[in-house]
């Protein structure tokens, strides 16, 4: 089975044998949309198609990008995976939670699974960008596992319930796609720093926190155009005030 809604997403692979095995790991699961962001200059030479075996036209094909913002674009959601716990982080899903979510998207729902670096994983400005986050419980005193067979797990609980044959929801309206979305939070992050709402200093403190709302409440197109026509209002009563 072939499943086009989901993309893997890797931040910063820093070697070629990863990158490889990750091809081997979605042709393995029927997924084959893969975008890397900040490769090593060696994720296509002779070691990643040597652990890509018949994935090399994968290897080939895989989409470059300079930022995860732009990796994200066209997408309506995204499930970071981190092994770190913190306040910003909270509510994490096990694999199989999150495979079952994932599976259950509607079709007309574009997902991506972002993974990071090998030795320090994603940053909270990249988990920023992403609506959920996977974590495997491993050891404490080994908690961090390789790329690869990390992914091979969360490939594995998504394919199963899109196996699991159950009914998939239909979507309710069009959801807003990241791109979308990002440019809500840039005109929220100048309209509430102009009025001086947030803090000049550390305006993404607070940002985050509308992040998390929003990213609960599933925003459509519609949503993410009344919350901006709030902000373009906002902006024109303090511009007008000013005068």
């Amino acid at each position: 089975m072939k499943y086009d809604n989901l993309s893997v997403v890797l931040v910063a692979p820093q070697g070629p044998l990863n990158v490889g095995s990750t091809c081997r790991t979605m042709m393995n699961f029927g997924f084959s949309d893969l975008r890397l962001v900040n490769p090593c200059k060696e994720y296509q030479d002779l070691e990643a198609r040597k652990m890509a075996l018949s994935a090399q036209p994968m290897l080939k094909d895989a989409k470059v990008f300079d930022r995860l913002e732009d990796a994200l674009a066209d997408c309506h959601l995204a499930f970071g995976t981190t092994r770190r716990f913190g306040k910003h982080r909270n509510n994490l899903l096990p694999p199989d939670v999150a495979g079952k979510k994932i599976a259950d998207l509607d079709d007309s729902v574009r997902c991506a699974l972002v993974l990071g670096r090998e030795d320090s994983g994603l940053t909270t400005e990249e988990l920023s960008l992403c609506q959920h986050f996977i974590t495997i419980p491993t050891e404490e005193a080994f908690a961090s596992m390789n790329l690869s067979h990390a992914l091979t797990l969360f490939l594995y609980e998504i394919a199963k319930g899109m196996k699991s044959g159950h009914q998939r929801p239909v979507a309710q309206g069009q959801p807003a796609t990241m791109e979308t979305s990002e440019q809500m939070y840039a005109h929220m992050r100048k309209t509430l720093c102009a009025i001086e709402y947030l803090d000049p200093q550390n305006p993404d403190h607070l940002l985050r926190t509308f992040r998390r709302i929003f990213s609960r409440a599933s925003l459509g197109e519609r949503d993410v155009k009344i919350i901006r026509g709030l902000m373009s209002r906002i902006d024109w009563i303090h511009e007008h005030r000013k005068k």
